[in-house]
């Protein structure tokens, strides 16, 4: 009680850390990140990896099978869900809730058993495993951009290109997927008699096209004091150059058989996966999301932004960028809910107590209250927290029980001083005596919210 007491008598003090507080609580309310929902780590990782033009069963013969036998090194895993199609391996690992800390020892656990698992057993034509943890922020999308027109699919595919590493540059963009995109590809149409002819069949043609389209370490190369190795890129986009590739029959040791021969190559496009279209207009649909503890709104705010500037410089081209899913209108409505709710709560409470308790009453626990939640808000922005609708919930509901402990503490005073007590003696000994028990209902509401 001594800091108190000092407190108390030391009036210039006691009205700065009043004011102080009150400035604070106001800046960090102003300043911390708008969102509507929290950030939640749910425990998961997924682990993308692409195995250029293997089969379903080559990717989880070579890539899904090896890897899930190095998560069998990580502990802490709940169970594992894996995927093998054409082309690539996802696997998903779900962990059990532990603490924080442990989470992300045991994701840089995972990380490390994986890439030791890649760079002893995967294929040499495999790209390296992406991990990826997902949260609130990455899981689902902050917004949703639409690129329409009708430029031919190059055009469309170039521009898309280009806007995604744009919006990939922006502060506070985790990353941008691409939904209704077509990838160029090489089509090559065999003609079955042809093969037949001269001794081959498809699955021959498939496995020489596989065996040229991969990357190959080629050795090392020494130049000077330094060491180089040598990575040989089987990758090409002009279908002339495959034309002339040649075919070896099974069994024949001079015979070359041209593709061309046997087969006709062209430009394509792969199927899409999605197909995205607006107003009748086809076009690409860009999902973006965020890094977490971004502030919502002002990252919109930097995406709509840039759609302006681009539309000026697509204007020309029949493309155009339009915002589809904005986020903002309902995080603002959300919040500005709860908001309301939160300063209507505090008035009927305010109201409440000066009918029943008087002016001077009210005003002191209006007071009380004020400095408790702008205390709140500095301590939120000093740990890095958002302002969210559970942030906010969490104010509604603390208000009632500032106001109960405000009036058990003022009432005290108030108790004492009409029967001859200083006021300064009053005010020490109402702390005093329920101290103890307003603590004590503090930690119990805590305790059945902490879990």
């Amino acid at each position: 009680m001594r800091f108190v007491r000092a407190l108390i008598t030391n009036h210039p003090l006691a009205n700065i850390a009043f004011v102080v507080v009150i400035l604070m609580g106001l800046i960090a309310y102003s300043r911390m990140p708008r969102e509507q929902d929290p950030e939640i780590n749910f425990n998961w990782v997924n682990i993308i990896t692409v195995l250029p033009g293997a089969s379903a069963e080559d990717v989880e013969k070579r890539v899904t099978n090896p890897l899930e036998d190095a998560l069998r090194k990580v502990q802490d895993t709940k169970f594992v869900i894996s995927s093998s199609r054409e082309g690539l391996s996802n696997i998903l690992v779900r962990f059990r809730d532990v603490p924080v800390r442990v989470f992300d020892k045991r994701v840089t656990d995972l990380r490390r058993e994986i890439q030791n698992k890649a760079n002893a057993e995967l294929p040499v034509e495999a790209e390296d495993p992406e991990i990826l943890e997902i949260t609130s922020s990455n899981g689902f999308p902050t917004a949703m951009v639409m690129l329409t027109g009708q430029a031919d699919d190059e055009h469309l595919r170039s521009a898309t290109r280009i806007i995604r590493d744009d919006l990939e540059q922006i502060p506070g963009v985790d990353a941008v997927l691409a939904l209704g995109f077509q990838d160029p590809e090489l089509l090559v149409e065999f003609d079955p008699p042809a093969l037949a002819a001269r001794g081959l069949t498809a699955i021959d043609l498939a496995e020489a096209l596989r065996l040229w389209f991969r990357d190959v370490f080629a050795g090392k190369a020494q130049t000077g004091s330094s060491e180089w190795l040598v990575r040989v890129s089987g990758a090409t986009t002009d279908p002339e150059l495959l034309a002339r590739f040649y075919l070896q029959p099974p069994g024949a040791t001079a015979a070359h058989v041209p593709l061309d021969a046997v087969a006709q190559v062209r430009r394509s496009r792969d199927d899409p996966l999605q197909l995205t279209a607006m107003n009748g207009q086809p076009g690409v649909m860009l999902s973006i999301t965020k890094i977490g503890y971004t502030n919502t709104l002002e990252l919109i705010g930097r995406i709509r932004d840039y759609i302006d500037r681009k539309n000026a410089v697509l204007a020309g081209s029949g493309l155009r960028l339009t915002l589809t899913d904005d986020q903002t209108v309902p995080t603002r409505q959300a919040l500005g809910v709860m908001q309301n709710n939160a300063a209507i709560g505090l008035l009927l409470v305010l109201a409440v107590c000066w009918l029943f308790l008087g002016s001077r009453i009210a005003a002191m626990v209006a007071l009380g209250v004020v400095f408790s939640v702008a205390g709140a808000f500095v301590i939120l922005d000093a740990v890095g927290s958002t302002l969210n609708v559970s942030v906010l919930l969490g104010i509604v509901i603390v208000l009632g029980m500032l106001v109960d402990d405000a009036v058990v503490v003022v009432e005290g005073i108030y108790y004492r001083i009409a029967r001859g007590m200083a006021a300064l003696d009053a005010s020490l000994a109402s702390l005093r005596e329920v101290f103890a028990p307003v603590t004590a209902s503090v930690l119990t509401t805590m305790a059945a919210f902490l879990p």
